[in-house]
């Protein structure tokens, strides 16, 4: 089978080494790609959102599945487009429809969609210009912390919580008034602050039935002890501790459920991965946000812990077939530290030489990187996730560390205490 990855993080390094090892796979693309999917496979120079350009390629190389890792593609209808093509008809394509993709392309839509299934997800309301002085009106009659959260997609930094009302209605005034994130934040959510810990629960789904993928908890913030700026996450840990048997019957029960039966009840096309960020508050999980795509740099940790051949259940996902096949999860614990470039969540240099050593106990996924003149470069300001099992999670943790410490750019950052709270 010929496949082609769209995307060029961490996250679709991971899918082709995973990929890269089933039998079904012949040839493997992955467009754009960065430096450590060369090392896989053929990095193709496309958009991942020009998908006339995609169609072209697909057709020339005789692709029989694509699979798309970024959320963008998936929000602006690439699974629609395949669908109205009918030279790509056969072609398998591993995502959502347009529509389904608004569970994450808008978080108004997966609200009201939450609400309307019953599944337990914080109070909230939602503003724009028209209504502002509502918003601060809001914001004046309730106690603080608030968390705003923009509508549309903000490469995950749209989410600002605030821990005074005065704070709250600046920070209100400047995603709507200012487009603080651009279009994604002319509407904005306000919720209620829930107090707890949070976990992800990730899920391939062919429409009708579903499979669960290993658990995992990111850390998303710069500093250590999950101090400063929100990134698009410094690393993740799996399976998370806390997360037991009884905890994961909840989950499927109140959540995953739900929204599958949400979806085909709403008639909603849904032939992909789901990730459901969720928070445990008194005992009860509740969920922050739904994504309609992989987690990163969750799923550097999430391949290395899934035992089952990945590209055999992604075919049985496009086929409707999830029914008839069993997940299997790695019983080791599995760690991911994130190496970024100094500066970063702002501003930030490219360009730095790179040298990583030979370490044939960790796994190192390219996210931000580049070869250019036969040398590794940064390129980006998540740069590196370097992932580890071991038979705890201290273990998974010493090996990703020393990793981490061993390989050399000029800016190198990366938290040295993910996972510190187990």
């Amino acid at each position: 089978m010929n496949i082609l990855i769209l995307g060029s993080g961490g996250r679709e390094h991971a899918f082709a080494w995973k990929i890269k090892q089933s039998a079904l796979c012949d040839r493997l693309f992955v467009a754009p790609g960065n430096g450590g999917t060369a090392n896989l496979a053929e990095n193709i120079a496309l958009s991942e959102t020009d998908f006339d350009a995609i169609k072209a390629f697909v057709l020339k190389e005789n692709i029989e599945m694509v699979l798309v890792g970024p959320e963008l593609p998936l929000v602006e209808g690439i699974y629609d487009y395949f669908q109205q093509e009918s030279s790509l008809n056969g072609v398998m394509l591993i995502g959502p429809s347009k529509l389904g993709a608004q569970l994450e392309g808008s978080k108004s839509f997966a609200k009201y969609f939450m609400q309307r299934h019953n599944i337990p997800t914080a109070a909230f309301e939602e503003f724009t210009l028209e209504n502002l002085e509502e918003g601060f009106d809001f914001i004046e009659k309730n106690k603080a912390p608030f968390v705003l959260k923009a509508d549309g997609l903000a490469a995950g930094k749209g989410v600002v919580i605030t821990e005074s009302r005065e704070e709250a209605k600046e920070s209100l005034a400047e995603m709507i008034r200012d487009a603080k994130f651009g279009k994604a934040s002319s509407k904005v959510i306000i919720e209620e602050f829930l107090k707890g810990i949070e976990f992800s629960v990730f899920v391939l789904s062919d429409g009708s039935d579903f499979l669960i993928l290993p658990n995992a908890k990111d850390y998303k913030r710069i500093g250590e002890g999950d101090q400063g700026l929100n990134t698009g996450g410094m690393g993740a840990i799996s399976p998370v501790p806390f997360v037991d048997e009884k905890l994961m019957e909840k989950v499927i029960e109140r959540v995953l459920k739900p929204t599958i039966e949400g979806l085909k009840k709403e008639e909603i096309v849904y032939k992909g991965f789901i990730y459901v960020g969720l928070i445990l508050v008194d005992g009860e999980p509740k969920v922050i946000e739904y994504n309609c795509r992989m987690g990163d740099p969750e799923t550097e940790i999430v391949m290395p812990r899934l035992e089952n051949d990945l590209l055999s259940l992604l075919q049985a996902c496009s086929e409707e077939k999830l029914a008839d096949v069993e997940v299997k999860h790695s019983a080791l614990h599995g760690a991911t530290v994130v190496l970024v470039s100094g500066g970063y969540p702002e501003a930030y240099e490219k360009g730095k030489e790179m040298q990583i050593p030979l370490n044939d106990e960790t796994l190192c996924f390219h996210a931000g990187t580049k070869i250019q003149d036969g040398k590794l470069l940064t390129n980006g300001g998540r740069v590196l996730a370097v992932s580890a099992l071991g038979t705890s999670l201290e273990a998974a943790l010493d090996k990703a560390k020393k990793q981490a410490e061993a390989i050399s750019y000029t800016g190198k950052y990366y938290r040295r205490d993910i996972g510190y709270e187990f």
